[in-house]
């Protein structure tokens, strides 16, 4: 045990035993505290003793300051105290004490010279209790590139003076949740690898620009994760898993060319208006509770599993010439398992998603785009061509020879990420990222010093903000048609639009709250009727 630890636990011992009348015992009896403040049973047999009522209340309170101050004296947490100007709204609690911080064990990372010890260091805070990337317990000691940090799901320590920056799950992100006020001293930092549906507030830019750090799918975000779902180069090398000889067999045996396997229906990207018009000009075997028109094999678990890629259904899956492969949202850059699933197994995306998925192919003959085409129908004719032609069909499969990957970007970026997917010499991007964080606010805390110490000497730090190109996801459109065509009770367009647009609503919701110092984030809905009557009065 630690040496405070020790010394916080001896003070327990000793009010224990005076509030019973008892001498205080040496060290070398037995200890009377089992676990993390175990209760401790003294028996009160044969104690004739009595003390005064009055006399053992105060001594108990008093005891309990002086084994309360213990906990904080010897780390000096206390010491750092919130600034002046914040400490009115706020009272930092008590929390670094519970979690010992200063008991935390250290993993030094090669090339990190930070020789503070965890008290000195500063604090990263994961807001989504559920993402905290460390196991077991809720703090982690931090061993970076070029500096160290204690990381931490502990609520608690948000008003805390070293708690220099929050990690936000993209996700779990609420504007009527968040934590407020925001403290000058502290940044945001945003992870959000998921489906822009999963929250369109970060689409919006005064959503996204809350955020001083960021790790999306966008290229252009700080820590991108572009090609999380691609785990290698070889992914895309494997052997063709069913040759073209034993696809044309399986046609002529009744197969449909095409596969379609969705069970989440009701998308922003409307996937199945598109598909249903799609399925009027060509045969599609569609699995799965979306246009269902085949049953999987019992031996086949639901579709919700397909992304653990379990050898039988990957087998299924891979007979079909041809996967419809759209995402459930449309994003730059936004790109899944459902692209990169048929170009590992060599079968042919057709894809609808990123609008800039050419620039991550493995060359310009391997994926069919469906807004290349002018018509669901002008598509149907293309792929009833590929599936009648096999020299052209084959084409699009000659990037599993590594000598027709061209694609430098491609190359490039699974050379030169620091990230891995299943791949345990490298951290995972969660790591990654909170990594990328710690490293970036010891360089921003640095620079402060440097400038209150010598002001004409060295600059301030430049504030840093993410611009709208981090996520930035367009407007929904239907899958198929002009939204003015749609009827007013269509499904789609009573849900996605609407969501899109009251997600701004939000963003200058929070933004708003923000800017006025507000402590409360339930009085979002206040301000955003405030910014409406603004806008419609022509001053917003």
């Amino acid at each position: 045990m630690f040496k405070e630890e020790e010394n916080l636990n001896r003070r327990r011992r000793v009010c224990l035993l005076m509030l019973d009348g008892i001498p205080p015992l040496t060290e070398g009896f037995k200890s009377l505290t089992r676990g993390n403040n175990a209760a401790v049973d003294i028996t009160m047999a044969g104690r004739r003793r009595l003390l005064p009522c009055v006399f053992l209340g105060l001594f108990g309170v008093l005891c309990w300051v002086w084994v309360s101050f213990a906990s904080f004296a010897d780390d000096q947490l206390l010491a750092e105290v919130v600034d002046t100007a914040d400490r009115g709204a706020f009272q930092p609690q008590s929390a670094l004490s519970e979690m010992h911080f200063s008991s935390v064990p250290s993993f030094r990372g090669p090339g990190n010279s930070d020789r503070r010890s965890n008290k000195e260091l500063p604090i990263i805070l994961w807001w989504s209790g559920g993402l905290f990337p460390h196991f077991p317990g809720d703090t982690e000691r931090i061993d970076c590139a070029t500096s160290s940090c204690l990381a931490t799901s502990n609520r608690k320590v948000q008003l805390y003076k070293r708690t220099t920056s929050i990690i936000f799950y993209g996700t779990d992100f609420r504007a009527y949740e968040a934590p407020l006020p925001r403290l000058r001293h502290q940044t945001w930092a945003l992870f959000h690898e998921e489906s822009p549906m999963n929250n369109y507030v970060l689409s919006h830019v005064p959503g996204i620009r809350l955020f001083n750090y960021t790790a999306t799918f966008r290229r252009e975000s700080d820590y991108p994760l572009t090609l999380q779902w691609l785990p290698s180069l070889d992914y895309l090398l494997e052997p063709v898993a069913v040759s073209l000889e034993e696809k044309n067999r399986l046609r002529r045996e009744g197969l449909a060319p095409v596969l379609y396997m969705q069970s989440h229906c009701d998308v922003p990207s409307d996937r199945d208006r598109y598909v249903q018009e799609l399925m009027k000009y060509i045969e599609v075997d569609s699995y799965g509770k979306c246009l269902n028109n085949k049953i999987l094999p019992e031996y086949l678990e639901d579709t919700a599993t397909a992304t653990g890629e379990e050898p039988k259904f990957m087998n299924f899956v891979a007979r079909y010439k041809f996967h419809l492969a759209l995402e459930n949202g449309l994003c730059p850059d936004y790109m899944t398992e459902k692209l990169w699933r048929p170009l590992h197994q060599g079968c042919v995306p057709v894809y609808r998603g990123s609008s800039l998925v050419a620039d991550w192919m493995p060359n310009d003959h391997s994926v069919i785009i469906i807004d290349n085409f002018p018509s669901p129908k002008a598509l149907a004719d293309f792929l009833k061509h590929l599936d009648g032609n096999d020299d052209e069909y084959a084409r699009y499969l000659e990037f599993k020879d590594h000598r027709s990957i061209t694609n430098a970007r491609l190359l490039e970026a699974l050379e030169t990420r620091e990230w891995g997917v299943n791949d345990m010499s490298k951290p995972n991007y969660l790591n990654g990222f909170e990594c990328y964080v710690c490293d970036q606010e010891n360089k921003r805390l640095a620079a402060e010093r440097a400038y209150r110490k010598a002001p004409k000497n060295n600059p301030p730090p430049q504030p840093k903000m993410a611009s709208n190109s981090h996520m930035g996801c367009p407007l929904p459109s239907p899958g198929y048609g002009d939204v003015r065509d749609l009827p007013g009770d269509d499904g789609w367009l009573q849900i996605w639009p609407q969501d899109y647009w009251q997600s701004l609503d939000q963003a200058e919701g929070l933004e708003s709250l923000i800017r006025q110092n507000e402590s409360d984030p339930s009085l979002l809905w206040k301000h955003i009727q405030s910014i409406a009557v603004s806008r419609a009065r022509g001053k917003h």
